[in-house]
């Protein structure tokens, strides 16, 4: 694209960095008015997460007489408003559409807000682990909900006051108690990669606490 080329755009499209700051002032405005709540409130929260930021200051940018809007900003207003950064900069529904880079075409919001949040792939763009670690949530969830299930069914054994509902219950513990096992290998599996890929795995909850076995080899050394 020429110089031109963008001098011509520029008059059909506003700048990309004012588009964007519109959309956090026009979000903060709307979402701290749906909460009741004056500029003087919502700084004194923001000073409650540990970031003061002054009312004149969150006057200028609703109005868009604020030159600058810094990230750590966003993330502190949209903590205060209990929303996401990402619905600041993308309100979806609030506004119909809006420009992800300097010069580009207008697109979706909705769009923009799944690219930014890596919901929607983008061909030769990569996402680092965000994948991976989705995948070690969905495993984490199942294995909790698992043991959790396996733990009612030994309950209703012990407490059933007949046979059919003691084998009811006796064939309900061996089945979630195999997708506990099944779950937990594949974690088991996928932290260790993680790890040799010199990535550190999220937390996992202490019911899971066994699935980071000590490595055999490290054990052998320790015991020397």
């Amino acid at each position: 694209m020429t110089q031109r080329d963008i001098d011509d755009e520029e008059d059909e499209f506003p700048e990309w960095v004012d588009r964007i700051k519109a959309n956090v002032a026009g979000e903060v405005r709307r979402r701290r008015k749906e909460m009741g709540w004056s500029a003087q409130e919502l700084a004194e929260q923001c000073e409650q997460l540990g970031h003061p930021i002054p009312r004149n200051v969150i006057a200028n940018m609703e109005s868009g007489r604020r030159a600058s809007l810094p990230l750590v900003d966003v993330m502190v207003l949209a903590a205060a408003l209990e929303t996401y950064p990402v619905c600041l900069i993308f309100p979806v529904g609030y506004v119909e559409k809006t420009q992800e880079l300097p010069f580009q075409q207008l697109v979706p919001t909705w769009d923009a807000l799944r690219r930014f949040t890596g919901d929607q792939e983008i061909p030769m763009h990569d996402a680092g682990l965000v994948s991976v670690f989705e995948a070690h949530a969905s495993l984490v969830k199942t294995a909790v909900a698992a043991l959790d299930e396996e733990e009612q069914a030994r309950f209703d054994a012990k407490t059933a006051t007949s046979r059919a509902q003691q084998e009811e219950a006796g064939r309900k513990r061996t089945t979630y108690g195999d997708q506990a096992i099944s779950a937990k290998y594949r974690l088991r599996h996928l932290r260790r990669e993680l790890r040799e890929n010199g990535a550190t795995p999220p937390h996992l909850p202490t019911s899971l606490a066994d699935v980071d076995q000590p490595d055999s080899n490290t054990t052998e050394e320790n015991d020397l």
